[in-house]
């Protein structure tokens, strides 16, 4: 059983599409995750920072174009909030790039297996 030519026609085109936006989607979210990953280990670095610091020292807050004051506590708090938050969206987009991957793939071996059992023409 064959299927007329403007339908298979249709299906290579959706399946074509479809690989096409699984690719790109895949390739923003990757680079999506290197950002977050960068911003993280900002994050990580400042932490470390703070921990070595002994002693009661000011520690200040950009606010736009200036800077507040804040207690150490706080800081400390807002910036392990900030990294479970990115550590959060990392996870999220690595599932939703392994998502997008398999998707890629399927399209791909959809259109391998048309082509493969497609009749040769002479």
């Amino acid at each position: 059983m064959s299927l007329p030519d403007e339908t298979l026609k249709k299906i290579l085109l959706q399946i074509q599409q479809t690989a096409v936006q699984s690719q790109r989607a895949h390739n923003l979210s990757v680079q999506q995750t290197t950002a977050k990953e960068r911003e993280r280990r900002i994050l990580q670095l400042t932490i470390d920072e703070i921990n070595d610091i002994v002693g009661n020292v000011n520690l200040y807050k950009g606010v736009g174009k200036m800077f507040m004051r804040v207690p150490r506590e706080e800081m400390e708090k807002d910036l392990k909030a900030q990294e479970k938050d990115l550590t959060d969206d990392i996870t999220n987009l690595t599932k939703k790039s392994k998502y997008l991957e398999k998707q890629f793939n399927d399209a791909q071996g959809q259109l391998r297996d048309i082509f493969h059992h497609a009749p040769k023409q002479q």
